[in-house]
């Protein structure tokens, strides 16, 4: 196992200097040459990026973007959703409820069904879930069905939806992986990362918009349908691979769960150092803490603003300002920490939590009667740090791990199964029909700023060392130098 003790700032147009050391089970190489990490002459041979990368990174990211509308597309329609279908508000969370209680699981088999099947057979099963989901739930729709018998079929169809949601949403790092070298590795997890906001974002739009809640079902399952061929242009993987890590045998998810409780032995690919065990766990609580609060969000908006007189429309424009914020933050960002800000993830981290910390806790004051001005600057304010860390975090599971899709799983579980006890406490923080204002969700948003706060204090001894990024420097320093014998 090689630890490098230290790697200079990159300047991303030319060089790299990397200095590595020898740790108590490792091998010594050192290097003070200038190497370039643009596929190099007499290094292209070893590693080769292909034009087709960017046709399945743009397949995954709209077959996620339309997996993502399902979770919250009841959400800014709850109220509507409930008197059409003759059931109750929390049976209408039960349908966001259910595609997260789906999803954990299924995500943990994302890996097993990756390593058995590929990229694109995977996409592919994931694509044929996700249009029979679609008209499942709108199977859901005559008026002659019982209350029950409907919502049965809703409930199937969510469940659906979340398996081909996990299988689009965890793959993300694995194809960048796969397909994409260093100075584009971190951009393309973006893209996937932000796909399911941004389908979130459009699912909060579209149904309320959409006319009547059974309409509405009809539209979705129309884009569904619409989307399918994507999964046609996604890729297994390349004939020559982009980097040192994409060219090594992928690791098990079996393999990173021993080696998150310390039994892979010391060289293993698999191993893990103590530090990089305690900052992968301290990872997976502060994502799935922040991927819950803001989920929760969306899916509950209507429920958080209703009471205190905000309509279905505008409270679907403000988880949707929070999503879209976001993800331009996020678009923005990410090149720079594959070009500019290569050696600096963690840093990201430490800096973004403080102020996500405060924007949540400022929800607890600014969610009342007539303050729509500065709710939509808070939930701007969210979306720039929250989107952002999804990919930031996305790549430092990859570096601590080196395990593209089983640290992916493992983190998205952890979001999905965190979104699940956030949305059932807060139903039942929900205020009673005499408070005032009725039916307020003040203690819901005490929650949710006590949690972040919590996450926060998980995240201060974080360390986050880039080993994988490391390793494939080496990679092409080693390359540069058998060129040159």
């Amino acid at each position: 196992m090689t630890t490098f003790s230290s790697i200079s700032k990159i300047d991303c147009d030319e060089e790299l200097r990397l200095s590595i050391s020898k740790d108590d089970a490792g091998t010594i190489f050192t290097t003070s040459r200038p190497v370039s990490l643009d596929s190099p002459s007499g290094v292209q041979s070893k590693y080769r990026l292909y034009k087709q990368r960017f046709v399945g990174l743009a397949a995954i990211f709209f077959l996620n973007v339309v997996a993502g509308m399902a979770w919250p597309w009841f959400g800014p329609i709850s109220n509507q959703t409930s008197i059409e279908y003759g059931i109750s508000l929390d049976s209408v969370n039960w349908l966001s409820n259910t595609y997260a209680i789906v999803y954990v699981p299924a995500a943990i088999v994302v890996p097993v069904l990756v390593a058995r099947y590929g990229l694109r057979t995977s996409c592919i099963i994931a694509t044929i879930s996700l249009f029979v989901s679609a008209w499942v739930r709108y199977g859901s729709t005559p008026r002659s069905l019982s209350p029950d018998s409907a919502y049965a079929l809703l409930t199937i169809g969510q469940a659906m939806a979340a398996f081909a949601a996990s299988v689009f949403q965890v793959i993300g790092p694995r194809y960048s992986e796969t397909w994409f070298d260093l100075s584009g590795r971190t951009t393309a997890t973006m893209v996937v990362a932000i796909a399911n906001p941004i389908g979130s974002a459009l699912g909060q739009l579209i149904s309320p918009i959409a006319g009547t809640t059974r309409q509405s079902i009809l539209i979705l399952g129309i884009i569904c349908t619409a989307v399918t061929p994507a999964a046609l242009g996604i890729g297994s993987a390349p004939p020559t691979p982009p980097t040192y890590t994409a060219s090594q045998q992928a690791l098990t998810l079996t393999s990173l769960l021993r080696a998150i409780v310390g039994k892979e032995r010391i060289g293993a690919p698999a191993y893990m150092t103590v530090r990089e065990r305690v900052d992968f766990a301290i990872l997976i609580i502060v994502f799935g803490v922040l991927v819950a609060v803001t989920n929760t969000f969306s899916i509950l908006s209507d429920q958080y603003m209703s009471p205190v007189g905000y309509s279905s429309d505008l409270s679907g424009l403000m988880g949707a300002t929070l999503l879209i914020a976001g993800i331009v933050a996020a678009v923005v960002t990410a090149p720079l920490f594959d070009r500019v800000l290569t050696h600096h993830l963690s840093t990201t981290v430490r800096v973004s939590l403080p102020i996500m910390a405060a924007a949540w806790l400022s929800l607890i004051w600014a969610v009342k009667p007539h303050n729509a001005g500065a709710l939509f600057a808070i939930m701007a304010v969210l979306g720039a740090t929250s989107i952002t860390m999804l990919p930031v975090a996305l790549e430092l599971g990859c570096e601590l791990t080196r395990n593209a899709d089983s640290s992916s799983a493992l983190l998205w579980a952890s979001g999905n199964l965190f979104s699940v006890v956030f949305i059932l406490s807060e139903g039942a923080l929900r205020a009673g029909p005499d408070a005032n204002p009725p039916y307020n969700m003040r203690r819901a948003l005490i929650f949710n700023g006590a949690f972040v706060w919590g996450a926060i204090a998980f995240g201060i001894p974080f360390k986050g060392q880039q080993t994988r990024r490391a390793l494939d420097e080496q990679g092409i320093l080693e390359g540069r130098q058998e060129t040159e014998a």
